[in-house]
């Protein structure tokens, strides 16, 4: 019996985001999981319950994409250097990576996802106004991050984005915001 090798045809950056999500989320469904890391709202929500974020724990562990950086960057209207700066991100490696198809590390990702929770933090805030029409939430957030904020002692938000408690103090801020305790 002979058996014939095909060769995978290589996927392109292109392709990666056509082709089917490994981790793909549907609102309000108990079998969720994740698209790609500019589906903001939905890694937002998945932090929200415990079965959301233990799929947010996986894709950590098992990492993102590297060339989903240059999708974050471009959906925050960012040099993909001033993201890498402000998540604390190593160029080469993240290029590196990007260029042979593989992925961040867990720590790396994490800070990633973390942006991408912010972003989508901000979406769901705007929609419960009732007035999200034109409002592009990551490029809110990416000007956002670069002002000083009183409530932290005039340092910028974009400071505090590589560590997961910095991303965490972030989110309280916005929260705050929301409800008026920080205008």
């Amino acid at each position: 019996m002979q058996t014939t090798t095909e060769a995978k045809p290589r996927r392109t950056p292109a392709t990666r985001r056509a082709a089917p999500a490994r981790h793909a989320v549907k609102r309000g469904t108990k079998h969720s999981e994740l698209h790609g890391i500019e589906d903001f709202r939905a890694f937002y929500e998945a932090s929200q319950s415990t079965a959301g974020t233990l799929r947010v724990i996986a894709l950590i562990r098992a990492g993102i994409p590297a060339s989903e950086i240059a999708v974050l960057a471009e959906r925050m209207g960012l040099s993909k250097d001033t993201l890498m700066r402000t998540l604390q991100l190593p160029r080469a490696t993240v290029d590196r990576k990007a260029k042979a198809d593989e992925r961040l590390s867990s720590d790396q990702s994490e800070r990633v996802i973390g942006m991408a929770k912010l972003v989508g933090q901000v979406q769901a805030l705007v929609e419960r106004s009732g007035q999200p029409a034109g409002f592009n939430a990551a490029q809110w957030v990416a000007h956002w991050l670069d002002q000083p904020a009183p409530a932290l002692g005039g340092e910028r938000p974009a400071d505090l984005m590589d560590t997961v408690a910095g991303q965490q103090i972030v989110a309280d801020l916005l929260a705050k915001m929301e409800s008026g305790a920080y205008a």
